[in-house]
């Protein structure tokens, strides 16, 4: 073995910048292999960036309006949710695969107060406590709202991490606000919690039971939407069954036609998911095409010299058979050589690809766009991780050997008497 790196290491010597100039192809192929992933990756991050928010077995539903004459009513009427729909959801046939339900209820527009500090336009929301596991709601100190607080209608309430600053001026000791009160409107409730906001909106949300807000508005059974956890739903096709099954028991429920798609509407956030991961394989595939056929062009250029070099050493070969060498021996020589020049500057172009990711995450990565008032990331983690070095490794041995193999086998069909009369 270390006979045959001497001789190949000799070869590459003897002609030192045309080895170069034909790796760098190589080298800028398996960069931009690399490049192209990173930034898919960061791309399928931004995207899926707003997925962290939600738990992944939820699916949210709300009421639309009709298109079809059902039951002597006109088409064109609006369908509303309350709570016997969310009760539906503890019978059978939904029973068996949902969770926990949940619904929210939001009055906008008030001023908070706490001594001679205040915060303005926020929002009281009445939910319950299963909202806190659907949504990831972070908890920093104290707790969210439980059972107890919606049977006994507390006014109580939980306050974001941004807002807590604001009264603490700047300070973190958000436990100091724990059992204090705020006056919210005209509404005096007692700090519960603290959660952590969300710094890329304008997060001006207070949660509060969900019976608080229902007596204080005196709220009817109406709901806007409901939303539950899932589980027993594996592929789309069940998920669909589901979601058609659903539909027609609440629109029958509320005189509309049971395949009225309008009169209701669903958002299914596990589908969404698959949708996402099939959308970021097509991506993936299609960027590794784009990549591979730039290193085309270097696996080309690598076999190109290599015939070039089987032409410049025929007359050796030619000796080396007549010696008692085997076409084998030839052949792995040519194949020994070219996989050490693709690997090498594969390996080179990879490490840059891979510095060149860092760079895009420090920069690209780090910039923000507004979109409907919220800031989203251009790119989110727009790297490669380990199983992709390990695929371009792969890669450049493949193709390291497909690039010498024509000219290794040139080499080994070399007649000793027609070497020796070359010249």
């Amino acid at each position: 073995m270390h006979d045959l790196f001497t001789e190949v290491w000799e070869s590459v010597r003897r002609n030192r910048l045309r080895t170069i100039l034909t790796g760098f192809a190589v080298a800028w192929g398996i960069f931009m292999i690399i490049v192209l992933l990173g930034a898919g990756n960061g791309l399928m991050g931004a995207f899926n960036q707003g997925g962290r928010d939600f738990a992944s077995n939820t699916m949210m539903m709300g009421g639309g309006w009709t298109t079809k004459p059902y039951d002597g009513l006109k088409e064109g009427r609006r369908v509303r949710l309350d709570m016997s729909d969310m009760e539906r959801l503890d019978k059978e046939p939904f029973a068996q695969y949902v969770d926990d339900v949940t619904t929210t209820h939001t009055q906008g527009g008030f001023t908070m107060t706490y001594g001679r500090r205040y915060y303005t336009n926020v929002s009281l929301c009445g939910t319950f406590p299963s909202y806190s596991d659907m949504n990831k709601i972070q908890i920093v100190a104290g707790r969210f709202i439980n059972e107890k607080d919606i049977n006994e209608r507390r006014k109580v309430i939980v306050l974001s991490n941004l807002m807590a600053q604001n009264f603490l001026n700047g300070g973190n000791n958000f436990r100091d606000l724990l059992g204090k009160r705020v006056k919210v409107g005209n509404f005096s409730f007692q700090v519960i919690g603290i959660r952590k906001g969300d710094e890329s909106s304008d997060d001006r949300d207070l949660y509060v039971p969900y019976s608080t807000i229902k007596t204080i508005f005196a709220l009817d059974n109406r709901i806007d939407q409901m939303t539950f956890t899932f589980h027993g739903l594996n592929t789309e096709e069940e998920n669909e069954a589901f979601e058609k099954e659903l539909k027609a028991s609440v629109n029958t429920a509320h005189r509309a036609a049971p395949d009225d798609e309008s009169a209701t509407w669903i958002w299914n956030r596990f589908t969404q998911n698959l949708q996402m991961e099939k959308g970021s394989r097509i991506l993936h595939t299609a960027l590794w095409i784009i990549g591979l056929f730039t290193l085309l062009g270097g696996i080309v250029g690598v076999s190109n010299i290599m015939l070039i070099t089987v032409k410049e050493r025929t007359h050796e070969f030619g000796i080396r058979k007549a010696i008692g060498a085997s076409p084998w021996n030839i052949m792995k020589l040519i194949v020994a050589e070219s996989v050490t020049i693709t690997a090498f500057f594969g390996y080179i172009g990879m490490a840059l690809g891979m510095l060149a990711c860092t760079l895009m995450d420090k920069t690209l990565g780090q910039s923000e766009m507004e979109v409907f008032d919220q800031s989203i990331r251009l790119l989110v983690n727009p790297t490669v991780g380990m199983d992709v070095a390990l695929e371009a490794t792969l890669v450049l041995i493949i193709a390291g050997t497909l690039a010498g193999l024509a000219p290794a086998r040139k080499a080994a069909r070399v007649r000793p008497i027609e070497a020796l009369r070359d010249e």
